[in-house]
Order: structure tokens, then C-alpha cells, then sequence
């Protein structure tokens, strides 16, 4: 039985939404290597700039019926749905239909399909929310405190709810949805990274959140195992451990400038109207004061797998990535400054 499951459920043409980003565009590469897989299509509404190998790139946007066309003329049985976005052009008006209306799009595509057989979706630990009321942990079924009201966060619930209703209508289909923590490497460009390379740093005033990274090597792994294996249910991601906000500022050698939390809305608010300098939306604004940290056991135990990177070896990468910090470990960086003091 289980064989009989591998064999009518292994993805043999895969389509990547969002491959003109980072993530997309490494998840499709990674995929095209694989014997397994005979075609990989790629779509987005810009071209890539990045080689794509042998995966057919489709210009199409994801919330139009076109992509419907797409996935039923190519026959598509796995979809690899990255293009959730944490900005867009023009603001929080088309970043929503990307994320929300695109999504409905595309899944009412699979739902039609009869050559579907799996949905594998990126979502984003940011559907806890981050309040001082949060578990210390947050496992898969966890309820948030305060769940997401605005931005990229709430935009992810969304998602998670129509896949969720796509699972119920379709209960063929094996759905795999991963929680990624914030992603760092030398590839990301991100409101995270953006922050983190600020000459100085504002930090909310009296608090010192606790933080999770994931490096990008290990977030395409885990999508490629996901694609190619069998793993339905909902996955949080992260490397182990966590770091303090003061220790990421620290390590980098920047200085911080702790504000009353009214003040550091304002800086976001600044550098949203003039463009040079990474703009807080709410939720970020939430992660600097509260932080969150994810349970990732779930992933670890399913995938017989743990994250090559830690979150400090991945910090310690994306410092070095762009010139950053002492070069020491964080550890031995740690005691020669006096620790948290």
C-alpha cells in the first residue's frame, strides 16, 4: 500500500510559483536536478534574472484564470506555491491581492485539475503573531494570544484558511504547509535583513526579543524534500536554537538606539515615505518587541532531519555575507564584550 502511495503520488511535472524571486528560483533549480522530475515550469509575472536551467519559465500572473491554463494544459500533479510576498509595488493593496487573491486563484486551479496530486505551500511563523501574552514555544497547534490583524502576517492566515478548505474538498491531494521563520543567507533581501544592516540600529526601548532565523540552503532543502517525499500536514521551520536581538545588533558591530515604542513606529513610518531606509510594518514592529520562537521538533522527527544551520550559524554567515561584525563566533564574541550587560 504505502509503494502503491509513492508511485500515484510522485511529482513528475512540478510547477513553482514566484520563481522570479530568491526562494523560487533556487526551489526550481534544486527540483530540475532531480531524475525523478520531468519538467519543472516556473511562474511569475517579471522575468527571472537568474539562470533557470532546463525549468520552463511561464509569465503569468497567479491571479488570473491563466493560471488554471497553465496548470491543466501541462498536466501540472505538484505545485510549490512560494509567491507570498512581504512587499509590493504600489503598497498593501496589491501585496494582499498577490497574497490572498492570488492564492484562491491558484488553488481553485488544483481543485479542477484531475493531475493533481500534491500542494506544497510556504507560509510564515508570522501567523502567531508576537504578543507578551505568547507561549514561550509555539508548536503547530498552538493558538495565538493576539492573532495577526494587518500586513504579510494576516495575509498568511488567509492562506493557511483556503488551504486548508482546499484539503477538504480535495482529500486526495497530499498538502504539506511550512511555517519558515525569518530567512537569512547571502542571497536574502528582506525588511529583516534590511534592518539588520542599518548602521544603527532602533531597538523598541526595555525589551529584548528573542529571535529565530533560517538559513536559505536549508529552507530550499526542506522544500525540495517536501516536493519529492510524502510529508502532508503543517510543519513549523527554523534552525535551532535563538538569539537576543542585542546579540544580533552587537555581533554585527552596529549600535543600537533604544526608543519608546511610539518613536520606532515613527522611524518605520519615516523610512516607508522615503524609500532609503527599511520601512517597520506592524508585524515587524511586533517581532522587535516580543520576538517568537517555534518548535520544530514536528519537522525533525518527520524528516529524520535537522536544519544544517543553527540560527546563530546563520546569522554568523549573513555578517560575513556582507562584511559585517568581528568575524569571531558569537560565543567567544559574547564573553570578550561582557556578555549581555
Amino acid at each position: 500500500m504505502t509503494s502503491l502511495r509513492a508511485s500515484t503520488s510522485a511529482a513528475r511535472v512540478v510547477l513553482v510559483t514566484g520563481v522570479s524571486r530568491f526562494l523560487g528560483a533556487r526551489v526550481a533549480n534544486t527540483l530540475q536536478a532531480d531524475p525523478g522530475i520531468e519538467r519543472v515550469i516556473g511562474v511569475d509575472t517579471v522575468a527571472p534574472t537568474t539562470s533557470l536551467g532546463r525549468t520552463e519559465f511561464v509569465r503569468v500572473d497567479i491571479r488570473t484564470p491563466s493560471i488554471a491554463k497553465v496548470i491543466a494544459s501541462a498536466e501540472v500533479d505538484t505545485v510549490v506555491h512560494l509567491n507570498l510576498v512581504t512587499a509590493a509595488a504600489g503598497g498593501r493593496v496589491p501585496m494582499k491581492e498577490i497574497n490572498v487573491i492570488g492564492t484562491m486563484q491558484l488553488l481553485g486551479a488544483c481543485q479542477r485539475s484531475p493531475h493533481m496530486r500534491k500542494l506544497v505551500v510556504r507560509s510564515s511563523a508570522a501567523v502567531y503573531g508576537s504578543s507578551a501574552m505568547d507561549p514561550a514555544v509555539f508548536g503547530e497547534d498552538d493558538e495565538p494570544h493576539e492573532p495577526p490583524t494587518s500586513g504579510y502576517a494576516k495575509d498568511a492566515v488567509e492562506v493557511e484558511g483556503y488551504v486548508r478548505g482546499l484539503k477538504r474538498r480535495r482529500s486526495d491531494l497530499t498538502v504539506s504547509v511550512l511555517r519558515f521563520a525569518n530567512f537569512l543567507g547571502p542571497d536574502v533581501d528582506s525588511p529583516v535583513t534590511r534592518y539588520l544592516r542599518m548602521p544603527v540600529v532602533p531597538t523598541v526601548l526595555g525589551f529584548d526579543p528573542r529571535l529565530q532565523f533560517l538559513h536559505s540552503d536549508d529552507g530550499v532543502e526542506v522544500l525540495r524534500r517536501m516536493t519529492v517525499e510524502e510529508h502532508p500536514g503543517v510543519f513549523n521551520v527554523a534552525g535551532d536554537g535563538v538569539l537576543l536581538l542585542s546579540q544580533c545588533i552587537r555581533r554585527a558591530g552596529r549600535a543600537p538606539m533604544p526608543l519608546p515604542s511610539p518613536a520606532f513606529a515613527m522611524v518605520g513610518d519615516t523610512g516607508k515615505r522615503m524609500g532609503g531606509l527599511p520601512a517597520f510594518s506592524a508585524e515587524l514592529q511586533r517581532w522587535l518587541t516580543y520576538g517568537r520562537v517555534i518548535d520544530t521538533s514536528h519537522l525533525v522527527a518527520e524528516l529524520s532531519w535537522r536544519p544544517k544551520y543553527g540560527t546563530e550559524a546563520a546569522y554568523v554567515e549573513f555578517l560575513q555575507a556582507h562584511g559585517l561584525g568581528s568575524g569571531l563566533p558569537l560565543n567567544i564574541f559574547d564573553r570578550l564584550t561582557g556578555g549581555l550587560s
